[in-house]
């Protein structure tokens, strides 16, 4: 700490010990023993509390670190890649979403003039546009006759009943 040699430390006492006296010398002694340890006490204080603000600094970094991450915004970040200037929201937003607020609007207006009129409910409006449903004969697809190489057996084979007793055996679907 000061770089005092062996001399001048016999120096300082001699002198102590004529200024001080040797009846009141170990109670100076004690004193700057005192002093000394307060010393070395407070400078331990200090280095502990330095220390402690190097971890905080490091741990804040890392804190931040976590916090930027778990703040991102992969939405805000995707749609700045893909549409950065927001044409193609506005595109959406004009093919897509305002016909839709149209739609709902209607109906809702339609909602709100049946309420007003004391019905219920909303009733059709047009349904004398709507096609007449196709009769389900119509709708149904011709059998297609199985490929040539299958064998008949398996092609017409019976379904295996929905309930099997305990024990028995189901058929063998790869014999025919």
């Amino acid at each position: 700490m000061f770089d005092f040699a062996w001399s001048e430390l016999a120096l300082i006492g001699v002198v102590a010990m004529v200024l001080i006296g040797p009846k009141d010398m170990p109670v100076a002694i004690k004193a700057v023993k005192d002093l000394i340890r307060k010393a070395r006490a407070m400078a331990a204080e200090f280095q502990t509390h330095v220390d402690e603000m190097v971890r905080d600094a490091d741990l804040k970094e890392v804190r931040d670190s976590f916090n930027e991450i778990r703040n991102f915004d992969i939405k805000g970040e995707l749609t700045k890649a893909v549409d950065a200037d927001g044409s193609l929201r506005a595109a959406v937003d004009s093919q897509l979403v305002q016909p839709l607020q149209e739609v709902a609007a209607l109906a809702d207006g339609a909602a709100v003039e049946a309420h007003a009129a004391g019905s219920s409910a909303v009733e059709p409006v047009a349904t004398e546009f709507l096609p007449e449903p196709a009769p389900l004969a119509e709708l149904a697809a011709p059998p297609v006759p199985p490929p040539a190489f299958i064998p008949p057996g398996i092609v017409h084979r019976a379904a295996p009943p929905a309930f099997m007793p305990p024990g028995a055996r189901r058929p063998d679907p790869t014999a025919f």
